[in-house]
């Protein structure tokens, strides 16, 4: 092997140069203390509605705040914090929305025409965009930045974990038997790229009646402690199935909910 000139461009070799190079550098402009990623390993668990929580309770503490929306083709994050402004530059690069406390955000809805259009991409050109969002926006300064991840563990897990300098993993899932088995592809994708897992939340784990506050399992009952147990993980939050809060996120009106279930993780970030 010849003698290494730290020019990538003109070398076929994968060396640990190589790998810092072409990992993607954050916009020069911004700093970004720490990212937390919340994934789950399938759709329709409330990945998103847990993100946004996350975030409006890392706000209320006095952190400086972000989210970055890697859903893509199935970006909600602006719609939850009733963000309808378009994405526009500045010489510093994009600028992201701004909720009404404060909390910048970007979304794939900023940039489309009307939010309901799909973005019918390939994973290569939307795994490209969620790198922009992290080299081209302005974030500014930021203690704490939130990425919602597409569900699964394809291509836009995998290059974010791999290339965003991520402080934990927070997994979204649901009481039925079958998570178990998705939760631990997580743990292990986890495991694998040498990123912790900070805790668990069991999102729709129970239901509280208004008169009485008995909780209804009406998904069954819960075995995400047990698989806690097995993956080594010692946070395990359990959020009710409340309609309030689905109405919040309908409304754009999710930094004005009230409950602290999620507090228990935010308070180890």
């Amino acid at each position: 092997m010849s003698e290494c000139t730290h020019d990538c461009s003109t070398c076929s070799e994968n060396c640990k140069d190589r790998k810092e190079a072409e990992k993607p550098r954050l916009n020069k402009f911004s700093n970004v203390k720490k990212v937390y990623v919340v994934m789950s390993g399938k759709g329709g668990v409330g990945k998103s509605m847990v993100t946004s929580q996350l975030a409006v309770l890392n706000r209320r503490k006095g952190n400086s705040t972000a989210v970055l929306d890697a859903d893509i083709t199935g970006a909600s994050i602006a719609k939850a914090f009733g963000i309808k402004d378009k994405a526009y530059g500045s010489e510093k690069g994009i600028l992201p929305a701004e909720s009404v406390t404060g909390i910048k955000i970007v979304s794939m809805n900023m940039f489309l025409k009307d939010e309901d259009d799909p973005v019918v991409w390939r994973s290569s050109l939307a795994t490209g965009a969620v790198t922009q969002f992290w080299t081209d926006v302005y974030w500014g300064d930021v203690d704490t930045m939130f990425i919602d991840m597409p569900p699964g563990t394809g291509d836009i897990p995998l290059t974010v974990l791999q290339s965003l300098p991520v402080n934990g993993i927070i997994i979204v899932t649901s009481p039925q038997e079958l998570v178990s088995m998705i939760v631990k592809k997580g743990v292990k994708m986890a495991k694998m790229l040498n990123v912790p897992v900070i805790g668990i939340v069991e999102n729709m784990s129970y239901y509280e009646c208004d008169k009485c506050h008995e909780k209804l399992k009406i998904f069954g009952d819960s075995h995400v402690e047990e698989t806690a147990k097995q993956c080594g993980i010692d946070t395990v939050v359990k959020m009710p199935v409340n309609p309030v809060l689905a109405c919040a996120c309908d409304n754009g009106a999710i930094e004005y909910f009230e409950g602290d279930w999620l507090m228990p993780i935010v308070d180890k970030l």
